[in-house]
């Protein structure tokens, strides 16, 4: 097996203050009584092994120019077949600094000056910065809110409009971050047959797919739903979200066509910055030793998610939960039957420091993001604070 299976425990009640580090979430609000719970950046300590790995790392002393070595692409490899079915060949992987600099690189690779690129909306920003970054330009298409199902869904009729002469590219976030949605196999299927019809190269940021919520849900790659969408798709993976180690700026692309990964290497010459020793060493534990710490991680921040949907639901009037968590550590709240033009800064007034929903693609003064990935007293301060917020008005 690539992951040790052994009984442990581990304590995500009490991780260490971050307050004075290095930490941009909590550097944020630094001098300020205002609780972090905006960028996706999870208050626990990293599983043991990752830091067991590290101190071996250190304790070699010598950190120059590094690349991965054979058990570090094994430990990947392995964790991509154990988990998705996924049988990847090692020249298939593009390592990168991260996800975030991938997006901007595909955008560059593979559309033109005045070229569209599409997105789901709402979507985290990079998305739409991307584009904008490179003079191309993005195109979002509104996801459906279905309340029947009580979920969000992917308007396939808005989508087939909103393709163009001048359409290169759709980014597609799975699972999806702000809604916290995991797509089913129909779904992908369809996003496929979608992209192969309209000759779209398809870029998925698949950052958070380790972290599903739904006991028994599984991520599906695209080349596991459709085997034969390699030829125009890039996998976007990293260890950073899942065993929080996004400091460590280690990420890869899967790129199985020689062709898409060629392209996507001139695009990255002379401004990709390489993986750092570290970074390697981090990856290759978490992957090869981290499972028994992510399953311990999962049942927490479902319990986090539980913890949060009710206590929105019985204490923040005018504040609803559109849709389940399905997947992330990330809640989308919207917030508009409080009428208020600026929330995220009403509730930093508060206290409690959310993402706003507007670079996401929503409408000013309807949506906050809420971070649930941190120790259950943090998580119960910071909706005690909002629950004053919204008494406050």
């Amino acid at each position: 097996m690539w992951f040790a299976r052994r009984p442990m425990t581990f304590n995500f009640d009490t991780p260490p203050d971050r307050r004075g580090t290095d930490s941009q979430k909590w550097q944020r609000f630094d001098g300020r009584d205002v609780l972090p719970m905006w960028v996706a950046d999870m208050d626990f300590e990293a599983a043991p092994a990752i830091v067991e790995a590290l101190r071996r790392r250190v304790s070699h002393g010598v950190f120059g120019y590094a690349r991965p070595v054979r058990s570090t692409t094994d430990a990947v490899i392995g964790a991509l077949a154990s988990r998705y079915r996924w049988q990847v060949d090692p020249s298939w992987l593009v390592w990168l600094p991260g996800l975030v600099c991938g997006l901007n690189v595909a955008v560059r690779a593979f559309a033109e000056a005045g070229d569209e690129v599409l997105s789901l909306t709402p979507v985290y920003p990079p998305f739409t910065t991307a584009p904008r970054h490179g003079g191309r330009q993005p195109r979002g298409v509104p996801l459906a809110l279905d309340s029947g199902a009580g979920r969000w869904e992917i308007d396939w009729g808005a989508l087939e409009a909103a393709v163009t002469p001048r359409s290169r590219i759709l980014l597609f976030c799975h699972p999806h971050n702000p809604v916290a949605r995991a797509w089913r196999r129909d779904e992908l299927a369809r996003i496929a047959d979608f992209c192969e019809r309209h000759g779209l190269v398809l870029v998925s940021d698949d950052i958070h797919c380790d972290l599903l919520l739904e006991p028994g849900a599984a991520h599906e790659p695209f080349a596991v739903v459709a085997p034969g969408s390699g030829a125009r798709t890039l996998t976007f993976m990293a260890p950073s979200k899942t065993f929080n180690i996004p400091g460590l700026g280690t990420s890869f692309a899967v790129i199985a066509d020689a062709d898409l990964r060629a392209r996507f290497a001139r695009a990255s010459a002379g401004i990709v910055a390489e993986v750092n020793a570290l970074g390697y060493a981090a990856c290759e534990a978490a992957y090869a030793e981290g499972e028994p710490w992510r399953a311990a991680l999962l049942a927490y921040l479902r319990a986090n998610r539980d913890f949060l949907a009710d206590f929105v639901a019985r204490e923040l009037p005018g504040v609803r939960i559109e849709a389940p968590i399905e997947a992330t550590y990330l809640g989308w709240l919207d917030v508009s039957g409080l009428g208020l033009a600026n929330p995220a800064k009403h509730f930093e007034d508060h206290g409690v420091g959310l993402s706003d929903g507007v670079p996401f693609g929503a409408v000013p003064g309807s949506h906050v993001r809420i971070n649930f990935g941190c120790p259950r007293s943090i998580l119960a301060e910071g909706l005690s604070r909002m629950r004053a917020a919204v008494r406050a008005l």
